[in-house]
């Protein structure tokens, strides 16, 4: 007779210590076991988390006039997109609170996804940006540009997400509740030239992979794949892959659609053009008052797949910057050019000075450029980078001078020196011995 084994140790569930035979399914792991029901709980304090925290975000959104008094703090003029985007910004986060505290009364609330069309310098992307620090939450911009339809060379959309969860440091309950950017989406537009040899990797395709993330879904994002690190992460240590829902996050999406305001003009055409229409008026209408104008059909028939447009159910548009709203962005908002460069200088105990003429000078040829605000820095930059790199040297300087010469005819800026005069640069250095090494 063989005495039984009794130093067999009963397999238990590592967290709540029940033997196998008490639990449903028992799952083992590297030195670890895990019951079913411990499982069920461990999915009901994660969703309690997320919840927890998009509500959190939620209870603190400010109402649609204080967010478009923030926005009116940094960016110069978009009345109509500020106000569409404070209220689609308000109702998207509503959303999440309702959702998170089961107050909806069984009624679908759709997520506030935002299209914001216009040209290139005009703002877009400072909106998104600044909606984001408005509301403490993870901000991610992607370039529509780079994605490719997956299975093709290039970044598929799990790229933005992780880009997200990159942002939030790889707290994914804080990714979750975030802002994505994806700009230039125009360009994702399906061909019409008819081609049938090769698939549209760049369009149709890209439209089709980003319909479940702008709705909602939960995406598994491969870590190791896209060479991320979440040893930082809360919880997330050594995994390869992260699961994060984008039910909660909101999606803006820019593009300049150039183009677009021909077939909104064809169609408002024919509609002026019966008996009384004016027809100079239509023909003479500004591409941004025609964008104010669109309509979902002008983007499919632009070249963006009617499901696709259906995800994001707030369009609005942002207008072409003129001489006087350049002029406002270079001085006014709290982040105006002029005021960092200034303070810059002043480190050095050194003023920035412009003569009348000169920031004028700036705007046309930031005009000039066809690029908006955009081109504003590149034109001070290589203004200033000269005297900027020579002036902590010099003694005796009290400030940088820019002349409208400087901006228009490269000529050399002005220093003012501590004695009341004033010397071009060049003369400046020129009076300098060179320094050591030349």
């Amino acid at each position: 007779m063989v005495a039984a084994d009794s130093s067999r140790v009963t397999s238990r569930c590592s967290f709540c210590t029940k033997p196998e035979s008490e639990v449903e399914r028992l799952v083992e792991g590297p030195g670890v076991q895990i019951c079913a029901g411990c499982v069920e709980l461990c999915a009901e304090v994660v969703a309690e988390n997320r919840a927890s925290e998009a509500a959190r975000v939620a209870e603190g959104v400010p109402k649609p006039r204080e967010i478009r008094a923030f926005l009116d703090e940094y960016i110069v003029g978009q009345d109509q997109a500020k106000r569409a985007l404070s209220v689609a910004v308000y109702n998207h986060y509503k959303r999440i609170q309702l959702l998170s505290g089961g107050g909806h009364d069984g009624v679908e609330l759709a997520k506030s996804n935002i299209l914001l069309l216009g040209p290139t310098g005009s703002g877009k992307t400072l909106l998104a940006q600044t909606l984001a620090r408005i509301l403490n939450v993870p901000f991610a911009v992607a370039d529509a540009t780079a994605l490719t339809q997956a299975g093709y060379v290039g970044e598929d959309v799990d790229t933005i997400l992780l880009q997200l969860v990159r942002a939030a440091q790889f707290d994914i309950e804080r990714a979750q509740t975030g802002i994505v950017y994806i700009d230039e989406i125009d360009k994702c537009a399906r061909r019409s030239d008819g081609a049938t040899g090769s698939r549209d990797v760049s369009g149709e395709g890209v439209q089709q992979s980003l319909l479940k993330i702008l709705e909602g879904t939960v995406a598994t994002i491969s870590l190791k794949e896209h060479g991320a690190n979440a040893r930082s992460g809360r919880g997330y240590q050594d995994r390869d892959t992260v699961r994060i829902d984008t039910s909660h996050i909101l999606f803006i999406l820019g593009g300049a659609f150039v183009g677009v305001e021909r077939i909104v003009q064809a169609r408002v055409g024919r509609r002026e053009m019966g008996f009384g229409g004016n027809i100079a008026a239509w023909i003479d209408a500004d591409k941004s008052d025609l964008l104010a104008d669109i309509t979902p059909e002008d983007l499919v028939s632009f070249g963006m797949i009617p499901e696709f447009i259906g995800r994001l159910p707030v369009i609005t548009s942002v207008r072409n910057l003129d001489r006087d709203a350049l002029l406002q962005i270079l001085t006014q908002p709290k982040n105006a050019l002029v005021k960092q460069y200034r303070q810059l200088l002043q480190v050095d105990g050194v003023d920035l000075q412009f003569e009348p003429g000169a920031l004028e000078a700036v705007a046309d040829q930031a005009i000039m450029r066809g690029t908006g605000a955009r081109s504003l820095r590149a034109i001070l930059e290589s203004v200033l980078v000269a005297p900027m790199y020579e002036v902590p040297s010099l003694p005796d300087v009290a400030a940088i001078i820019v002349t409208q010469d400087a901006i228009l005819d490269h000529a050399s800026p002005l220093l003012l020196l501590r004695n009341g005069s004033e010397v071009p640069l060049d003369s400046a250095l020129s009076l300098q011995s060179p320094p050591a090494g030349g």
